[in-house]
């Protein structure tokens, strides 16, 4: 509780040269004037909810692996001192990126996303990208390694709202609105199905089009893409044969349940055993070895087995509070014509409730099997500190937002 406090004085000493100059007067002379909140406080304790939440169930999830892993040491704590530093890493990003003005990130977001671009390829590069179960995901920095995918999420979501600001009179155009965009996608799209990474190619696809359609492509060309990119989805899982094999699995993982079948299975029996309010806390059977990927894609069905029904309805509405008021701070500023903040601010949201609900889907078996992490909470590096950096980003925008209506430049 102490950290969250600090972080919470942190954020709100940033902004002690925010209040009017009528205000600031009227205090001096004796007078008291009420002082609006600086940050949205549901915003930020919902998200330093889900980061402290998470790291408490990433160690609940992870002793018995780390214990019986010898790349760990077999230290029970291993996971959890890793997920608490890039949880600092992320929370320090946080903290320098509230401090950049929205039009300092609007002016390096293309750069930013061709930088983006060129982590994807150097990724596929052999000796510089490294394959973990047939994936080439990820850039080995010494002792961290870097997955380029999940940065690339928050910056298509600056480069397409800067985009769609640059072709705002043109929104109604195919050709100069929506073509280009396309293809700059399809091209990030392609890098992606490389590694692959198909997950991460639905999220991006959804941010950048999604945000697209709120800043004002036409119907027709949205109701078209919509069709188009289900029919395209379709054929890459059909004419993939480890994807129609997931998909086939997810119909009916009980009729291969000790084989193709196995994690969407064990998700499902986690689900079962946590009731109402759960086993307990660290009381996990399923984690003891028999669900993969337990500290990571399929946190949730450890939250579901130890804190039950209730636990997965608490994260499900932090989740749903945080979409909320990213939407709603992205309605505010466009309001006040500060349309490129409203569109980050939204796809921001976009992202995050995309990718949160697949994974819930993909734990609770309503979804085919894709390799999500749940924002905010799962163990990873490239993870954590791409959702806080998003956090901090959304909450500059919140923080303008406020100083605009108290009048100040």
């Amino acid at each position: 509780m102490k950290v969250v406090s600090a972080l919470s004085g942190w954020f709100a000493r940033q902004d002690s040269g925010g209040f009017s100059p009528r205000a600031t007067a009227v205090g001096r002379l004796g007078g008291s004037v009420a002082q609006p909140r600086e940050l949205d406080p549901l915003l930020l304790w919902s998200a330093l909810g889900l980061l402290f939440f998470g790291l408490v169930m990433v160690y609940s999830s992870s002793i018995a692996y780390a214990e019986g892993n010898r790349v760990s040491g077999h230290q029970s704590t291993f996971f959890l001192m890793r997920h608490a530093v890039f949880l600092a890493v992320g929370l320090v990003a946080a903290m320098m990126a509230f401090q950049v003005p929205m039009r300092i990130w609007q002016q390096i977001s293309p750069y930013l996303f061709m930088g983006g671009v060129v982590l994807l390829i150097a990724v596929l590069i052999p000796h510089i990208g490294r394959e973990v179960n047939g994936s080439r995901r990820w850039i080995p920095l010494g002792l961290i390694n870097l997955q380029p995918s999940e940065f690339m999420k928050l910056l298509v979501a600056m480069y397409a709202a800067d985009y769609t600001v640059r072709k705002l009179h043109h929104m109604s155009s195919f050709k100069r609105a929506f073509l280009p965009m396309a293809m700059v996608i399809l091209g990030v799209g392609f890098l992606l199905l490389r590694e692959p990474d198909f997950g991460a190619f639905v999220v991006v696809c959804s941010i950048a089009f999604g945000i697209l359609f709120l800043g004002g492509l036409n119907a027709r060309i949205f109701a078209l893409l919509t069709v188009v990119a289900a029919i395209g989805f379709a054929l890459l899982v059909w004419l993939s044969p480890y994807r129609r094999e997931r998909l086939f699995n997810f119909i009916d993982p009980w009729n291969d349940a000790y084989g193709s079948g196995y994690q969407l299975s064990h998700a499902l029996i986690a689900f079962g055993r946590g009731e109402w309010f759960g086993v307990g806390l660290g009381a996990s059977v399923e984690k003891l070895f028999y669900l993969p990927e337990a500290h990571t894609d399929f946190l949730l069905a450890v939250i579901a087995e130890e804190l039950g029904f209730i636990g997965v309805m608490v994260v499900i509405a932090l989740f749903a509070i945080i979409v909320q008021r990213a939407f709603a701070i992205g309605r505010r500023a466009l309001v006040m014509d500060r349309y490129y903040s409203g569109l980050v601010a939204q796809g921001i949201g976009l992202w995050l409730g995309v990718q949160s609900f697949i994974n819930m889907g993909v734990n609770m078996g309503l979804l085919p099997t894709k390799g999500l992490t749940l924002p905010l909470m799962s163990f990873g590096g490239s993870g954590i500190v791409a959702n806080c950096l998003a956090v901090g980003i959304l909450l500059r925008i919140d923080w303008e937002n406020r100083q605009v209506m108290r009048g100040v430049a």
